[in-house]
């Protein structure tokens, strides 16, 4: 238990729910405040004081030190509890791990927050994340359509040779690209049955205790 911690959640956001995952994982419980995004409250200046950049997760460590992105939770949450590794054990295995996981950030999530930010009535005027507003644009979620579809074609060929995306073990790309491809779910896309590698592993992690996190 890291009772002299805070995470900052919202229980409903996919890119919390990466650390959440992570957290169990590594077998860690946290002290968690939830920060409700359609209420807006991360725009409030309660949590603005906490993380300027009025995203979640975010973690609070004992000296005050706020890690306001998935990237600096899991490098920390990593050095502090090495065991089991998610982030690798080689050096080729570190790298990549890393490399997939951005893939899943860049192809998957970012792909999906395209459509997601910039087709919803409820996020008008709020296209990104953070303290600025910025206006929608329809041709986004269009082609945010088009990635995601090419990203599960990504991650159907690589796991037909690998049992999970960094090679023969478990790790912080698995949460990042289940996360996105779970987050599709969201605007109804999902692997199509010809995507058979694609879809063993996803049934393979949602039966792991994390993905109820």
């Amino acid at each position: 238990m890291m009772q002299d911690h805070v995470f900052y959640d919202c229980a409903t956001a996919p890119s919390p729910r990466r650390a959440r995952m992570l957290l169990v994982e590594k077998s860690l419980k946290v002290p968690t405040e939830q920060i409700d995004l359609r209420k807006g409250e991360q725009l409030g200046d309660a949590f603005r004081a906490i993380n300027p950049r009025c995203t979640v997760p975010a973690l609070k460590l004992p000296d005050g030190t706020v890690l306001g992105d998935n990237a600096s939770i899991a490098r920390y949450i990593e050095e502090i509890r090495p065991d089991p590794p998610l982030m690798g054990r080689s050096p080729v295995e570190k790298a990549i791990i890393a490399e997939w996981n951005a893939i899943a950030e860049f192809e998957g999530l970012l792909a999906m927050a395209e459509i997601v930010r910039n087709s919803l009535p409820g996020l008008k005027g709020r296209a990104l994340t953070g303290p600025k507003n910025y206006q929608q644009i329809p041709e986004l979620a269009e082609r945010g359509r088009a990635r995601i579809e090419q990203f599960f074609e990504t991650l159907d060929r690589r796991l037909a040779e690998h049992v999970y995306l960094g090679g023969d073990a478990f790790s912080v790309a698995d949460i990042t690209a289940f996360v996105a491809v779970e987050f599709a779910g969201w605007v109804k896309l999902a692997p199509s049955e010809n995507q058979q590698s694609l879809l063993a592993w996803r049934k393979a992690l949602a039966e792991r205790p994390s993905a109820h996190a």
